[in-house]
């Protein structure tokens, strides 16, 4: 039996920014997808011969994937093929002590011919794709 309604009155101004235990704010997966969309430098994180790389690479953001062109023949096209990879992406101002950063977790795989890749792959590069699974992110404020 319900007696009585209670009206819970609107929050009013922004919704405060969600903080880690660290003071570092949470990026929802919208605004970490925004960052995302701008081309850049990324690390892939990776493992070969049973230890742990990073590699730079220029990456693109796709229809649900981050995606990048890597030589044929290196250890990173033969290491992320179906293997799960970590991917990350920054920027920062040390001046202004801000700056933001994104992390991709997925099963990377090589990508379709029509998969967008930045810079456009050579004759002798694969377009290599990480599927949007997890995506986190954090931004520094002072």
């Amino acid at each position: 039996m319900i007696v009585g309604a209670v009206t819970i009155p609107a929050r009013e101004g922004p919704v405060p920014a969600m903080l880690d235990p660290s003071g570092l704010q949470v990026l929802d997966r919208g605004q970490c997808l925004s960052l995302l969309a701008t081309p850049g430098i990324g690390r892939v994180v990776f493992t070969t011969r049973g230890l742990p790389a990073v590699q730079p690479v220029r990456f693109a953001l796709a229809t649900g994937a981050v995606t990048f062109a890597v030589p044929a023949d290196s250890p990173l096209f033969v290491a992320v093929d179906d293997g799960v990879v970590a991917f990350e992406t920054d920027a920062f101002d040390a001046a202004a002590e801000t700056g933001w950063w994104v992390t991709v977790l997925g099963r990377a795989r090589q990508a379709g011919e029509d998969a967008v890749a930045w810079p456009v792959p050579t004759a002798d590069d694969r377009s290599v794709e990480i599927p949007l699974d997890v995506v986190s992110g954090r931004r520094l404020v002072r």
